[in-house]
């Protein structure tokens, strides 16, 4: 996953407002299906859409972009609905498919593999890692980048971003290793209080049994990773896979050759960096500073 603003929200949420579909995204055949449903049912119980809408706190022209499949409803929506139009729970039962469609399909695809992975390897050299970021870090990266988001997309990758951070309470437990350059965590991405705060998370991060961060000073002089930031994901079935995010490209690498020298690199990355313990101090010292 890329470290920086990137196109996912990775991936990570609490309510947000209903969210237009992206129809170059597989999401929306869910969506789609789910909003034929609830017209179905609407129009089996001799409501027009207005009234449906009144009856559940929703206006006319938000029921029929749902209806439509122009809009991913919220959970409240469909157990209101549900309720109102007496579907015994059938659209009720939908939010959980709705909601992993409102999440973009890079991050639902990423996530899975994340979910299977037994050990995760991640060097972050242009900004904090974002299963590191706190959740303002990471709407200050959203809101920062151009051409710019409108707050429901900023908050729709935000909570996907999020979202994708229940890995670390995963049981049983992956490996968890992260290294971060040190010019990630002297950057003031949102502010002075939004770097302090995301500095404390990463000491609470740290403490994780299952998890180890490492800083790669910037005065280093031997540095394997100046290629770029780049992640490895060990799967279950004893296969790995590399993942690489650059500015508008993103890639999956699963050919084993190309996989093994991301291996090596990341093995000399780690090796040329503080160790945990050391780096825990490093931040601590840089927590002090800000």
């Amino acid at each position: 996953m890329a470290d920086g603003v990137g196109r996912d929200g990775t991936t990570d949420g609490a309510d947000e407002p209903d969210r237009d579909v992206d129809l170059e995204d597989d999401s929306g055949a869910v969506i789609a299906a789910v909003g034929r449903q609830v017209r179905l049912w609407r129009e089996a119980a001799g409501m027009r859409a207005a009234e449906l809408g009144a009856a559940i706190g929703y206006g006319e022209n938000q029921v029929y972009k749902v209806e439509t499949g122009k809009r991913i409803p919220k959970p409240e929506f469909l157990d209101r609905a549900d309720e109102v139009l007496g579907a015994g729970g059938k659209l009720a039962a939908m939010k959980k498919d709705v909601m992993e469609a409102r999440y973009p399909k890079k991050v639902r695809d990423l996530a899975k593999l994340e979910a299977d992975a037994v050990e995760m390897g991640a060097y972050a050299s242009v900004t904090v890692h974002g299963l590191l970021q706190t959740e303002e870090y990471a709407r200050a990266l959203y809101r920062g980048r151009r051409p710019a988001f409108s707050e429901d997309q900023v908050e729709r990758f935000v909570a996907a971003r999020m979202a994708r951070q229940s890995v670390f309470e995963r049981q049983p437990a992956p490996l968890l290793t992260f290294v971060q350059e040190e010019a990630t965590l002297r950057r003031p991405t949102g502010g002075r209080m939004v770097l302090r705060r995301q500095l404390e998370h990463l000491l609470e991060v740290s403490a994780l049994r299952h998890v180890e961060i490492q800083v790669m000073p910037t005065e280093t002089e031997e540095h394997s990773g100046l290629d770029g930031p780049h992640r490895l994901l060990k799967l279950s079935d004893g296969t790995a896979v590399g993942y690489n995010e650059v500015q508008l490209t993103s890639r999956l690498i699963s050919d084993p050759k190309e996989v093994q020298i991301l291996e090596m690199r990341y093995g000399l990355i780690r090796s040329q960096a503080l160790t945990p313990r050391l780096s825990r101090t490093f931040i601590e010292k840089l927590l002090g500073e800000t």
